[in-house]
Formats: C-alpha cells, sequence, structure tokens
C-alpha cells in the first residue's frame, strides 16, 4: 500500500489525524507548503483560512473536490494586518451581495451581529449546495481574495500540474 500524498488525497469535510483519513482544503495546503498536516497553515492568509475551512466542510463532496487547486493557491498569502483586513472586508461585502431580496445586510450591520468569516464560509456553502451558480461565485471570490496583497510576478503552485505528473525521486 502507498503512502497518501498530496497526489493521492481525496478532499473531506472536517480536520483530520493525517492524510491517510483525508484532508480538507487547508489540510492541503499545508502538505504543499511542506508544513506539518494541520488546517491553520503558517504560510496561508487566516482569513482565507477561516472562509475555506467552513466553505469546505459545508460542501457536497462532488463539490468540494473543485477546492483541490485552491490549496496550492493559498500557499504564500499570508501578508500584512492591512492586507487582512481587506480581504475580510471584500468577504463581508461578497456575502452582503449575495443576500436575497431587496434589503442587503451593511459589513457593519453583519459584524454587530456577530457575522465571523467562518459564518459567511457556511452561508456561502448553504447557498452553493443550492446553486452552481453560488458555488462559481464564491470561486470568483476566492480568486480575488488571493490575488488581493500578493506581489506582482509572485510563483504560484500548479496544483493540477502537480497532481497530474508523479515526482521522481532522486537516485
Amino acid at each position: 500500500m502507498s503512502a497518501t500524498s498530496h497526489q493521492t488525497v481525496r478532499l473531506s469535510r472536517g480536520r483530520h489525524q493525517g492524510p491517510e483519513q483525508g484532508a480538507c482544503v487547508m489540510e492541503l495546503a499545508s502538505m504543499l507548503a511542506g508544513e506539518p498536516f494541520s488546517d491553520h497553515p503558517r504560510t496561508a492568509c487566516p482569513v482565507i483560512g477561516a472562509f475555506l475551512r467552513a466553505y469546505n466542510d459545508g460542501l457536497p463532496d462532488d463539490r468540494r473536490q473543485d477546492l483541490y487547486s485552491y490549496a496550492a493557491k493559498v500557499v504564500g498569502t499570508s501578508s500584512s494586518r492591512k492586507v487582512r483586513r481587506a480581504r475580510a472586508r471584500l468577504c463581508l461585502e461578497w456575502f452582503a451581495e449575495q443576500t436575497p431580496g431587496g434589503r442587503r445586510p451593511s459589513r457593519m450591520s453583519l459584524l454587530l451581529a456577530g457575522w465571523s468569516l467562518g459564518s459567511v464560509g457556511r452561508a456561502a456553502a448553504r447557498a452553493a449546495r443550492a446553486s452552481a451558480d453560488s458555488h462559481t461565485s464564491v470561486l470568483s471570490l476566492m480568486d480575488r481574495l488571493i490575488d488581493l496583497g500578493r506581489p506582482a510576478g509572485a510563483l504560484r503552485l500548479d496544483v493540477d500540474a502537480l497532481r497530474a505528473s508523479p515526482i521522481e525521486s532522486a537516485h
């Protein structure tokens, strides 16, 4: 039996002791970053991580697999407090825009009502379960969050390429 790697692990909900039991999107990010297995990798922005952990856990299995490439994309997104605040603001603005009906809650009312990034992520997952359009909107939001604060010309891991071609060991 071969060892589980970033190429073979399947995304699943919840926290895991190791990749043999599965991995959430953020645990996979820790594997790709070469960090200890954790759903809080140091190299990833905590704002993006909070949203993605909640979103990962609320999705049905087939849509959860769409997050695989985001594990690579979040590697290296850890940034300044100013960028983290801008990312949090973008999450809350996105959520306010997604609210059905005429009256959208303001960012401030969401914060005053106790909405955290995790609760916004969970609400996004509920919407994505009902609509492929909502899921597409969340993935677009993730791309915007990741690009926010990323230095121009920064190297990005291509997880699809990593997954497709096995890494050969040096002899």
